[in-house]
Order: structure tokens, then C-alpha cells, then sequence
């Protein structure tokens, strides 16, 4: 068949931009598109599932690389089934919930042995834990407001464009999709939503501008503690506005008496992120709990706390079983966050020290361990790479025999993997939620520092997203 785009010279055709072409996708990439070839060129497909045969239209050409949008499926995949949000293939928030979720757990210990491999690391990779069940696992979901709203094509003609309260639709900034419902948060969140909208539009608050950043309501960030029930209703706004905003929490709370704290946090700022300034209180302690496997943990609005609470039950377990602290040893948490890793492991260690530069997190943290009587946990409010830069010589705690390491997506800073290298413990349990980051590192500590990994264990936190958390324990060659 004779292609109907140019030849390139070396003899393969590469269709332009514009071209619609016929691929079977063979699997997902890191960001959770499908991914076929043609004459050699892979081509990208957000929504396209492996085993799929779809008719797509290259968007974007790159060296070596092809992005299209996909026209029609001309064959299903063996592993597609239905899907449980009327959001899907819209909404940014998932993936692939129309992907079997037994093959999605293949697909994502492909991707972690596939980042071994790929920096020459020879690992066995276990198959991933999967959360049971799949659905209705977040404890946490951050919503935006927006005056530029996304009309999706089933909806009537003359649907109402200028107030949004939901997610980002998939590569736009600008635009927000109505969320009716979502299949991923905690059971009450649908209704939670619904109302904070209605009450919104009942008192004529107005939704923010992205492009003439004006509006008043930014940001509506819910968390739930699955073992506690309490609920935290979290209104991020771009100006106090109080007697506004105080009208609107006095609604939501009548009308969902389970609600068990109200706080407010101000962002004046253009950036589009659901944390203040400067946060109020307006109802309840500002705070809620959850329990984890017996531990206790006390969560702000704008602390850091594993969005999955079932699954999180499975994480820490992994990394404690990882850490394996005989009774006699000190530890060192680099991003210690709320805690939650510093605590899993304190009552086998002798002492455990965390790490932390939002202050916010450290006052967690230091609440949590006092919540849960553990007198051997201190926690630092610092910078990471001062205190290895210091060579590890922190007033009144012993260098580390074994250092948990739960670095920020983009993985650790070079200088904080040259400290780490520096400091050389004799054991490091390394946290990852973006392993294609982590295994250079890793690669690094292997070949510069001298330590053999003993262990992988990935674990699905997200399901429906092409995100994995994997726990990694590495030794010192020379400990043994």
C-alpha cells in the first residue's frame, strides 16, 4: 500500500500533522497514554487502551516521537470495561477507569521494572499491591472554581457557560468541567459538592477569572477521615470577603451536619494553587483525624497526608517491614511531611528525627507524635540539604543508621543526593511516587555509594491513574 504522505528519504513514511492513521496500541506510557507504532514512530493516544486498534489524527509531531487524538476505536481492547463516571474521556482526573483494573496493575509493574532496566539496574519487581476496592478511595479532593466552563457535547444547547465547580478538563489551564460526580473521592463528596455550588450560586458569589484574575472563589478542597468520619470543608478565596464567605460556610454547615471543621485560606496571589497566605478558622478545631493501622494522625488544611487511607494502611506497613528498625538504632526522615513515616517506625527504633520545612507540617507532626505518646520522635523545621551540607552534624542527635527518604515527584535535588551520598547510612528505605525519577538516583547510590538494592515493593495508591508508589531498602555494601 502505497502511504499517502511523503517517503522520508531513509525510506519510511511519516504521516504529517493533520494525517488520520489506523495504530494498535501495545501499551501505556508514564502519563497513562496509549502508545503504538507506525513504520517504526511510536504514536501517543490519550484514551486509547492496550489491545485497542484506533483511528487517530496526529496533533503534534516530534523527533521520534507522534501525539494524536483518537477518532474512533475500530477494535476494543480484551480489558476495557465500563466505566463507572458519565466524566471519563473528558475530566483530567482519571486515566483510564475503562481499563480493567487487574491489567492495570500489570501495566504499572511494567513501568517500574521498565525504569530499572532503563538506567541498568537488573530488579526483580514483584507484582504491585492493589487497592481493594478501586473506587472511592481519596480522602482528599481539591476542586476549582471557574467562570469559563467546559460544555461537554452531551449537554443541552444554551447550558449556562459562566460558573464552574470541578476539574480541569485534560490540557487545558483555562477551563473547568461541572464535576456532577466523581467515582475516585470519599462517599458524601458528591453531595458536599453539589451543595457548595448551589450555595455559591444562591448568595451570587463569584467564581475566579483565570485570564482577569478577578472573582471571589478559587479553590474548594474537601478531606475526610475514613476511620473517623470527620470532614474538613477547606474555601480557598482570593480576598477575605468574611461576612460573604462566613454566609456560605453557616449554609453548608446547616445542610451537612457532618461537617466537622470550616477553615478559609486567602490567595491573592495569579497562581492557581488551593493554598493562602494566611487561613481562617470559621467552624470546628481547623483540623481532622484519621487512623492508620492504630496510629493516630491530626491533618491541617494545607499539610501533606497520603490521599488514599485504605491503601496507606498497606504503604506503611511495606515501609515498616522495610525499615525493620532493631530497637537500637537512630533514623532520619528527610521530608518527614505530617510525620506519618517517623511514626510507622518509631516504636522499633531507639530514636527517630524528622526532617520538614513547612511549618505548618511540622506542627503536625510534632502533635501527632504527642497524640500518640511516642517521646522518642523529634521533628525539625529545616532545610534538607543545609543539614547534609552540614555533614550531618545536627545539635544533640547521632548520625543516622538508616534514613528514610520520601523525596518531592521531581526526586531528590542533586545537592541532597551528593549529601545523601555524604552522609552514607548505613541503610536508606527510599519512598517513590514518580519512579522514573527515583531510579537514576537509586542508580547513583548504587554505583557512587557503594549499596545493593535488596528490595522492591510498588504499591497502587492512585488506581485509574498512571501513577505507582514504590518502596525501595537499599544496604551499604560495606555493612555486611
Amino acid at each position: 500500500m502505497v502511504a499517502p504522505w511523503p517517503v522520508l528519504a531513509h525510506g519510511v513514511a511519516r504521516p504529517p500533522k493533520g494525517a488520520e492513521v489506523e495504530v494498535h496500541i501495545e501499551r501505556l506510557d508514564v502519563r497513562g497514554r496509549g502508545v503504538g507504532e507506525i513504520d517504526g514512530y511510536p504514536v501517543r493516544a490519550r484514551g486509547a487502551l492496550p489491545g485497542q486498534t484506533v483511528r487517530v489524527r496526529i496533533s503534534r509531531r516530534r523527533r521520534g516521537t507522534m501525539d494524536g487524538h483518537v477518532l474512533e476505536r475500530v477494535e476494543q481492547s480484551p480489558d476495557a470495561v465500563p466505566p463507572r463516571c458519565d466524566h471519563v474521556g473528558v475530566c483530567g482526573g482519571c486515566a483510564f477507569q475503562d481499563y480493567a483494573y487487574p491489567a492495570q496493575l500489570r501495566g504499572l509493574r511494567d513501568q517500574v521494572a521498565a525504569a530499572f532496566a532503563g538506567v541498568g539496574l537488573e530488579i526483580e519487581v514483584p507484582a504491585v499491591v492493589g487497592c481493594d476496592p478501586p473506587f472511592g478511595y481519596r480522602n482528599k479532593m481539591e476542586f476549582t472554581f471557574s467562570n469559563r466552563r467546559w460544555i461537554e457535547v452531551s449537554e443541552p444547547e444554551g447550558a449556562p457557560r459562566d460558573f464552574a465547580l470541578g476539574l480541569h478538563i485534560t490540557g487545558r489551564y483555562d477551563k473547568v468541567l461541572d464535576i456532577r460526580g466523581c467515582a475516585l473521592h470519599f462517599p458524601g463528596a458528591d453531595a458536599l459538592l453539589a451543595s457548595a455550588r448551589q450555595v455559591a450560586r444562591e448568595l451570587e458569589l463569584t467564581p475566579w477569572d483565570v485570564h482577569q484574575h478577578e472573582g471571589l472563589l478559587r479553590h474548594l478542597v474537601l478531606r475526610h477521615g475514613f476511620a473517623t468520619a470527620e470532614t474538613m470543608v477547606n474555601l480557598v478565596t482570593s480576598e477575605d470577603a468574611t461576612e460573604a464567605v462566613d454566609a456560605w460556610s453557616h449554609a453548608m454547615c446547616e445542610r451537612h451536619p457532618a461537617i466537622t471543621t470550616v477553615v478559609q485560606n486567602v490567595n491573592t496571589r495569579p497562581a492557581s494553587i488551593a493554598v493562602g497566605e494566611r487561613e481562617r478558622l470559621i467552624h470546628g478545631p481547623g483540623t481532622i483525624t484519621e487512623i492508620i493501622g492504630g496510629t493516630q494522625f491530626v491533618i491541617s488544611a494545607n499539610s501533606f497526608f497520603q490521599t488514599n487511607s485504605r491503601q496507606a494502611e498497606v504503604l506503611f506497613r511495606t515501609i515498616a517491614e522495610a525499615a525493620a528498625p532493631a530497637g537500637d538504632e537512630t533514623v532520619w526522615d528527610l521530608y518527614c511531611g505530617t510525620g506519618a513515616l517517623s511514626l510507622v517506625v518509631a516504636g522499633r527504633a531507639r530514636s527517630v528525627t524528622g526532617f520538614e520545612l513547612v511549618p505548618s507540617a511540622v506542627t503536625d507532626a510534632r502533635r501527632n507524635a504527642e497524640l500518640n505518646g511516642l517521646d522518642n520522635v523529634t521533628f525539625l523545621e529545616g532545610d534538607v540539604l543545609e543539614t547534609l551540607q552540614s555533614g550531618g552534624n545536627v545539635d544533640g542527635i547521632g548520625r543516622p543508621d538508616l534514613c528514610l527518604v520520601d523525596p518531592p515527584r521531581a526526586g531528590l535535588h542533586p545537592k541532597v543526593l551528593d549529601g545523601l551520598l555524604e552522609l552514607a547510612p548505613p541503610r536508606i528505605v527510599w519512598v517513590s511516587c514518580n519512579i522514573h525519577a527515583a531510579a537514576p538516583q537509586l542508580a547513583r547510590l548504587v554505583a557512587a555509594g557503594g549499596y545493593r538494592i535488596e528490595r522492591v515493593q510498588p504499591a497502587d495508591m492512585f488506581p485509574h491513574t498512571p501513577h505507582v508508589e514504590v518502596v525501595v531498602s537499599l544496604t551499604r555494601s560495606d555493612t555486611r
